[in-house]
């Protein structure tokens, strides 16, 4: 598969961010902090959009005033030429409330971004939950389905307006390589039948990998200047699986973790989908490890029920349906 930094892309191969503005969901702790924490030292806005606005604005805090190398892991190596090195102050770093389980608060932290920041260059959709018990968003959605897909797709098609105009400007979505187990189960897509909270998560994260690459196909049938991309992050080590039943913990603490790879290394693939000059719109990047549980990230395949054209279409317009957002494109 194309690389274009070898096998071991890093931090240090970031470019340049300045004058750029990054909204990452979910970004006070785990893979959305690293990623923010990486792109405010390397010169752009970032927004912080996050359902508890005063960690979010602690997670600002953390990476203005402590700098990369208190924050989180340091960069390997020296950043290219004329970017801003790994210790330079950040540029600025704001928070916004957002709460992806309600498509109330999703118009109100998009139309915030949109009167705050203008336009937006890059949207890292990455906030999520996993394996949670039964619940319902304000929306009466499936939580982790309207949490994991459905106020993301709100969010991005609220923003898209506001980056169709940007060069360069990208969707990165992060999926997960559970989405390999996901099915899209059209006729009872909010689990009102029967619940299993790791076939609701599995669907959550292929309806990730979908609306990415049908979006990805109508930008480039718009001929847009934004493309969409999508990232997993292998298994990192984040405080995501604290929804897990105790069995599954113990598990995930005995054999999986040890397997797996840190919080900042699994930010790497979101890292490369949303900044890698050679990165293409559809593509979809995680760690090039056995299994795609650790490693440097590489393009990675999506299953082939990701790839059903017929599926992604008809989850895009039941996606319109049940968020009444529609896109620009």
């Amino acid at each position: 598969m194309r690389t274009s930094q070898g096998d071991s892309w890093t931090e240090a191969d970031v470019p340049d961010q300045r004058g750029r503005t990054a909204v990452i969901t979910g970004a006070n702790t785990g893979l959305g902090f690293q990623a923010a924490r990486v792109l405010a030292t390397r010169g752009a806005q970032v927004v912080l959009a996050c359902r508890d606005l005063g960690r979010a604005k602690e997670a600002a805090a953390r990476i203005l005033g402590d700098g990369p190398r208190a924050a989180g892991a340091p960069p390997a190596g020296a950043p290219p030429a004329g970017v801003p090195p790994a210790g330079a102050p950040p540029v600025g770093v704001q928070a916004v409330r957002l709460d992806l389980a309600s498509l109330t608060s999703v118009r109100e932290a998009a139309d915030e971004i949109g009167t705050a920041y203008g336009p937006v260059d890059l949207l890292i959709n990455n906030a999520g939950v996993m394996m949670t018990p039964f619940g319902r968003t304000a929306d009466g959605f499936e939580l982790q389905l309207g949490v994991n897909h459905l106020g993301h797709f709100a969010l991005t098609g609220l923003l898209l307006g506001r980056m169709l105009g940007r060069a360069g400007s990208r969707v990165v979505t992060v999926s997960s390589n559970g989405h390999k187990s996901g099915r899209i189960v059209f006729d009872d897509l909010q689990s009102e039948r029967r619940y299993r909270r790791m076939a609701a998560y599995y669907q959550s994260k292929l309806a990730n990998l979908m609306f990415t690459l049908e979006l990805h196909r109508r930008l480039a049938a718009a001929q847009a200047r934004t493309q969409a991309l999508a990232a997993h992050p292998g298994k990192a080590r984040t405080d995501l699986t604290r929804y897990l039943p105790a069995w599954a913990r113990l598990e995930d603490l005995v054999v999986e973790q040890p397997l797996g790879h840190s919080a900042a290394k699994g930010a790497l693939a979101t890292l490369r989908a949303a900044t890698d000059p050679a990165a293409r719109g559809g593509e979809y990047y995680g760690p090039g490890g056995r299994g795609e549980l650790r490693g440097y990230p590489c393009l990675v395949a999506p299953s082939e029920r990701a790839r059903d054209v017929g599926a992604q279409q008809r989850l895009w317009r039941e996606s319109e349906r049940l968020t009444g957002v529609s896109y620009p494109v």
